[in-house]
């Protein structure tokens, strides 16, 4: 009880700090470290929170979803995007001191990319690298600022091979240390360092932020709602990734109806409302309305019925359903298999290393405001073929609809993703995938 008190006094007190009128605080400063707590690894693939402060793209995407140069300074297109040339940046260096050439980059790429490339091929040329294709290419710059296209030094895995605006200094006692790349081609970060502790359960991590021993921490969905009643100052990406449901269309799931009947039989509404506590935006559309302007034509209703109908009296073999470790993510598989125990499936729950799954329940991130570059993102992530698309956001819409009548990805949910913060950080904003911007923080000097 004391513990509680104590907790809800310390973030009243931060409540009152950010509420301090914005002419009391002064211009960025540099110096101090910056402390971030995470419940994973934070060079997990794609999304570590490590990999975008070590490496840098090609491109990159701005808060506002935006594309801007990084590695590359310029790219054109010719023969109608079957052919892609990207201009280097010169002078960049890696942590370790080496140049970045292009042959160094198309090193890195084909390490990266080994299977469902966007690209057929790569190669450098002069100071530029040259992407072709069968395939017309149209969103090739805005996936390359994808967090799977980051360029490394030699096969892409050493965490000191980057050119970002950190490097690895340690790792000791669950904490990886970055440091401030004083010499990083898009300047200097205002924090000359960022501890990292990882695998914190995110209970610990508010109890941290509370107490003072970090300043960021993670504030899943499901927990947005108790993170705004407990006055915590957040970050808030509103519809950053969607929530859905991967089918194989092979053994017991081959056939199509039964596939489709899945889709029908999922109640999304118990989803958002109950597990994710109404902060999640129930869709069928794997691109939220933001973004395309078109999800409300994707119905979203559950229909038992139709379910029935579709599956027609077919028994198919206990299907296997996975899952991540997070306890949302574990709660919404044993929501879905409920859901479809009423519609005549026999689905059993495992664990997320098993690979004969014959359902998987995956997140995909928006990159940023591009539908187009989005769905085929979210395409490529998936494994399935990038349908082809024209210009306008009509194309986009008649491509989504082409992926989704396979019926082996069944959108659920569009979740935001928000951070908690200290009132000593500055300036932190959100990517639009919900990943935080940690080289454009700095920090109050102590008082």
């Amino acid at each position: 009880m004391l513990r509680r008190l104590a907790i809800r006094a310390v973030f009243g007190l931060t409540a009152l700090l950010l509420a301090l009128p914005a002419a009391a605080r002064t211009r960025p400063r540099y110096g101090d470290t910056l402390r971030v707590e995470v419940s994973g690894d934070p060079w997990e693939r794609p999304g570590g929170l490590a990999r975008r402060l070590v490496f840098d793209g090609l491109t990159q995407m701005a808060p506002d979803g935006e594309l801007e140069p990084a590695l590359a300074i310029s790219w054109a297109s010719e023969n109608n995007d079957h052919r892609w040339q990207f201009r280097l940046r010169p002078g960049v260096h890696f942590h370790d001191g080496s140049s970045v050439t292009t042959t160094a980059v198309v090193a890195s790429l084909m390490a990266s990319c080994t299977a469902n490339c966007p690209w057929d091929s790569v190669r450098a040329l002069a100071t530029s690298i040259v992407f072709t294709s069968d395939e017309a290419m149209p969103q090739l710059p805005q996936l390359l600022a994808g967090s799977e296209f980051l360029i490394a030094k030699g096969a892409g895995a050493d965490p000191d091979g980057g050119t970002g605006a950190f490097e690895v200094s340690g790792f000791a006692n669950g904490t990886l240390t970055l440091a401030a790349n004083d010499s990083s081609w898009a300047g200097r970060p205002f924090v000359d360092a960022i501890e990292i502790r990882v695998n914190r359960a995110v209970n610990d991590q508010w109890i941290d932020l509370a107490a003072g021993r970090t300043d960021v921490a993670e504030v899943p969905a499901e927990s947005i709602r108790g993170a705004q009643q407990q006055h915590l100052n957040l970050a808030l990406a509103p519809q950053a990734e969607v929530l859905a449901l991967q089918l194989s269309d092979r053994g017991a799931l081959a056939n199509a109806n039964l596939r489709a009947a899945i889709g029908y039989a999922i109640d999304r509404n118990a989803i958002a409302n109950v597990i994710f506590q109404k902060q999640g935006k129930i869709s069928a559309a794997l691109l939220p309305q933001s973004v395309s302007g078109y999800a409300f034509l994707f119905s979203a209703e559950r229909d038992l019925n139709k379910a029935h109908e579709l599956r027609g009296g077919m028994t198919p073999a206990p299907l296997v359903l996975t899952a991540g470790a997070d306890a949302a993510l574990q709660l919404t598989a044993q929501r879905i298999i409920l859901n479809l125990r009423e519609a005549g499936f026999n689905v059993q729950l495992a664990g997320p290393a098993v690979r004969a799954a014959d359902m998987r329940l995956r997140t995909f991130a928006m990159q940023g405001a591009d539908a187009a570059g989005d769905l085929v993102s979210v395409a490529l992530a998936s494994g399935l073929a990038v349908p082809a698309m024209g210009a306008g956001p009509s194309s986009t819409y008649n491509a989504e609809r082409e992926l989704l009548e396979h019926r082996t990805l069944i959108p659920l949910v569009h979740l935001p993703r928000a951070w908690a913060v200290s009132g000593r950080v500055r300036d932190l904003q959100l990517r639009y995938d919900g990943s935080p911007v940690l080289e454009g923080v700095s920090l109050e000097a102590a008082k």
